[in-house]
């Protein structure tokens, strides 16, 4: 068997199996890997409770050194691990070696962080009173990372939880475990003491279950689909743990008749397609001014025909496979209902070759209130919506449950302004993708899309430590 699972620093096999294969040709088996049950979570979180008062009592400098080396090691195998995550995922080789520069990246700002973590010292409204305020470790911290950012999410749920002195559990998503695998080899290399992390693969529904239902799993941090983080929400609540989630997006991208065209077609390519549209920060909602409308339309088409969709691992390949059949499904489903609520479809046929291919979708005449302009679909596909004005634009970009990432392209400073003041997103972009953000700035959305305080840069302290407020009589 290919995987294992990490439990007390010991590579542990299973009695079930997984085969993870490549969504650009379902023949070429990546791995085989050990599917961990509600037992072996029983192990990994006891191995976590037993390792958390060494974790967090040893000295910030030693996690660092620790968090700077694993860091260091994924950047020397960035070619290496970038090559692994585009067989399982299906992104580009060039999109994948950039996420494991990132998760490289995340461990060495972190190995600062975990320096730099810092309390108050605030004067008493009573004499001789000194108060003190400090951050401290949680515990045992749970994390649950999604398939389609398979290191990088990974890494910036683990560094942070491992710089502030918590242990964890990592499940990893089943359709690419090898990725999150190479993490756990990095980190036991790189001197992580046994018990520090964690991996168990396998379902969600056994593995992640498990660790919202465990006693001794004083949090959890989960990335991933909104249906299953409402399982998760409900579950944490009813054990009072900490909860950190970020969910779905329906994200807009709002074109208003000033803006530079080809930076608004570049801008809405980007963020509508690449990656195979498999962000949650991606464009899905194109929100298009009317005096331009047609035009956009028009070299957007052009645009997407000229993109190279083919094996992620060619130099040339722009657009990968979507990452499994079933995900390809679901989109194929939307471009049938894009059809059947009367919008315009360009693009959007699965191609005819082996794997997992689905040609970029544009759904020309589409209104914010059909169900393809309101419910993610996670694939390449893209609803085109005209709007009259500025106000009328940022109106249609607010009306969605979701409030992860938006965007604007225009020439306009004061729409520019107004437009960052005003939208109900997490985080806003002028003249740029929706998605693609900075490792050291925090990341995360408002309404459905996000749950708890923000992940990444120095906010991830707000989740991964306990406010603590000492007094002190001086007299």
């Amino acid at each position: 068997m290919d995987r294992l699972n990490l439990v007390d620093g010991q590579w542990r096999a299973a009695e079930a199996t997984g085969e993870n294969i490549s969504p650009a040709n379902p023949a070429d088996v990546v791995c085989a890997y050990a599917r961990g049950d509600a037992g072996l979570v029983d192990e990994a979180v006891a191995a976590a409770a037993r390792a958390f008062p060494a974790w967090a009592e040893a000295t910030p400098q030693f996690r660092a050194d620790i968090l700077d080396r694993v860091g260091s090691a994924i950047l020397a195998r960035a070619a290496e691990i970038g090559r692994i995550l585009a067989r399982e995922e299906g992104k580009t080789l060039a999109e994948a070696t950039g996420e494991a520069t990132r998760a490289g990246q995340l461990f060495k700002f972190y190995a600062g962080e975990a320096l730099r973590l810092a309390g108050d010292a605030i004067a008493s409204i009573r004499d001789k009173v000194d108060v003190e305020v400090t951050r401290e470790p949680l515990g045992v911290v749970g994390l649950i990372t999604p398939w389609n950012f398979p290191i990088a999410i990974p890494a910036w749920k683990a560094a942070p939880a491992l710089a502030f002195g918590n242990t964890v559990v990592m499940k990893p998503a089943d359709l690419t475990p090898a990725s999150a695998h190479v993490l756990a080899e990095v980190l036991a290399e790189a001197g992580c003491p046994p018990g520090v992390f964690n991996l168990v693969m396998g379902s969600g529904r056994v593995i992640g279950q498990a660790l919202v239902d465990h006693p001794d799993v004083a949090a959890i941090s989960f990335t991933g689909s909104e249906g299953v983080g409402q399982g998760i929400a409900e579950g944490c609540a009813r054990h009072r743990k900490k909860l950190q989630m970020e969910m779905g997006g329906k994200n807009p991208m709002v074109v208003m008749a000033d803006a530079d065209l080809d930076v608004a077609v570049a801008a809405c390519i980007n963020g509508a397609f690449f990656s195979t549209g498999q962000r949650c920060t991606a464009s899905s909602r194109l929100i298009v001014e009317a005096g331009i409308h047609d035009a956009f339309v028009d070299r957007m088409a052009v645009a997407m025909g000229q993109l190279t969709l083919g094996d992620p691992l060619e130099a040339d390949t722009q657009i990968g496979p979507v990452v499994s059949e079933a995900q390809l499904r679901g989109n194929l489903g939307y471009v049938d209902l894009a059809h059947e609520e009367g919008a315009e479809v360009i693009g959007g046929e699965r191609l005819d070759r082996a794997g997992f291919f689905q040609a970029p979708a544009l759904f020309v005449g589409a209104t914010n209130e059909m169900r393809v302009s309101r419910e993610e679909i996670f694939g390449p596909c893209a609803s085109v919506i005209k709007a009259d004005g500025f106000d009328h634009a940022l109106t249609l970009a607010n009306d969605t449950e979701f409030g992860l990432s938006s965007g604007i392209c225009t020439t306009s400073l004061r729409q520019a302004r107004e437009f960052k003041r005003r939208s109900a997103a997490g985080m806003v972009m002028v003249n740029l993708p929706t998605a693609g953000v900075d490792y050291h700035v925090p990341f995360g959305g408002r309404k459905a899309s996000s749950v708890g305080s923000r992940e990444q840069g120095r906010y991830a302290a707000e989740f991964y430590t306990s406010v603590k407020t000492a007094y002190t009589f001086a007299g």
